[in-house]
């Protein structure tokens, strides 16, 4: 990209200075990436855009969510309304909304002629931590010529260079050449990380400690059926095949239970279109899979433990008729923690209920207050 006007001096010849500003919608999962690329955000600038020019970062809070039924220009135009009551020269806006173009993945976009781009962070799939910063940077410097001229078209390929670097992406240039470009992933393996971008962003890590207390009861259920001689015969009677039968039932209705009892589906209506309430209702199955899964390993690791602890193994052979092994407290402590687990769903009703509902994705808590801007200035000159 040509920024040899970019670095000129002003006329006045006071260092030149371009404000970025970064703004994080919904004020959740892209504040905090917003934060820590503000840190670094300016020293990239410098290193790969220009090094002549002072840049200046600032981070801001966005809607509490942006409407789901607006549309990319009706976004990308709030995104430059605040630009523009700011003061800043260029503005990012990173989002977990999932977005899609012509229904393929929209992974970022940039408008020149409303000096804005935006970065869906779900699209970025699991590394979007460190693929943020080069998103970030490839649409800053397709922006910043528009600070010279606005009839400036910057080189397609100078734009695409960073962001296609974060993942297999394909540019979609706007028709009416206004300086309109997205970058699309395909809708199969783009689809796939996409899920899974929008798992990594909903942070199962949250969800698993809302389900504490669900834990902690299933995990009394099991201690109880640990001294149930039924139990025990019933472990080495089944086979593997229906042992698995009976976890995945257990887990597939425990997120059921889950979703019904804390009204976690999204409902498709003139608020929430059909597609993106399907993508809404399968991150939040997929995150709280993610979560029982664990917990259900958790509950095994402790069954298997309290089991090996309390029943002595020549026990354990009187009641099975034979000697026992490890195998047959891990056989017991995998029925026991499959029906803990069952249990263990009622127990899920007791859960407080803000901390079940963060695992919908669609779902986003008002915050209680507003934090300040962040400036970081880099280049040479800066303070």
């Amino acid at each position: 990209m040509d920024t040899d006007r970019l670095h000129e001096p002003s006329t006045d010849g006071r260092e030149r200075v371009v404000v970025v500003g970064l703004v994080a919608t919904p004020p959740d999962h892209p504040a905090r990436i917003v934060d820590l690329l503000s840190g670094e955000l300016a020293e990239l600038l410098s290193t790969h855009v220009d090094r002549r020019v002072r840049w200046e970062v600032r981070s801001d809070w966005g809607a509490v969510a942006p409407r789901r039924d607006a549309g990319l220009g009706a976004l990308l135009d709030d995104v430059a309304e605040r630009r523009e009551t700011a003061g800043w020269d260029i503005t990012i806006c990173l989002t977990d909304l999932p977005l899609h173009v012509s229904r393929l993945p929209l992974v970022a976009h940039y408008s020149l002629r409303r000096r804005v781009g935006l970065v869906s962070l779900p699209a970025l799939g699991l590394g979007q931590v460190t693929a943020a910063p080069a998103a970030v940077l490839g649409l800053v410097e397709g922006l910043a010529v528009a600070l010279v001229d606005d009839r400036s078209r910057p080189r397609e390929e100078g734009v695409g260079r960073l962001v296609e670097s974060v993942a297999p992406v394909r540019r979609v240039v706007d028709d009416a050449d206004d300086g309109e470009i997205g970058f699309v992933s395909s809708r199969i393996t783009g689809g796939m990380r996409l899920l899974a971008g929008m798992v990594r962003a909903n942070r199962p890590g949250r969800a698993l400690l809302g389900l504490s207390k669900l834990v902690v009861g299933a995990f009394g259920t099991a201690a109880f059926a640990l001294t149930t001689n039924t139990i025990w015969q019933m472990g080495a009677a089944l086979d593997g095949p229906r042992l698995t039968l009976i976890m995945l039932l257990s887990l597939v209705g425990l997120v059921v239970w889950l979703i019904v009892a804390h009204d976690l589906w999204e409902r498709a209506s003139g608020e929430t279109p059909r597609e993106l309430a399907r993508l809404f209702n399968a991150g939040t199955a997929l995150t709280l899979g993610l979560a029982t899964c664990v917990s259900y390993l958790v509950l095994f690791a402790g069954t298997v433990t309290a089991a090996a602890l309390l029943i002595d193994p020549t026990v354990l052979s009187q009641s099975l008729g034979r000697p026992a092994g490890p195998a047959d407290y891990a056989v017991l402590a995998w029925i026991i923690t499959s029906l803990a687990t069952v249990g263990g769903a009622v127990g899920s009703g007791l859960e407080d209920e803000d901390s079940v509902r963060t695992a919908a994705y669609g779902y986003h808590p008002t915050p209680t207050g507003r934090r300040d801007d962040t400036v970081q200035d880099g280049g040479p000159g800066g303070p």
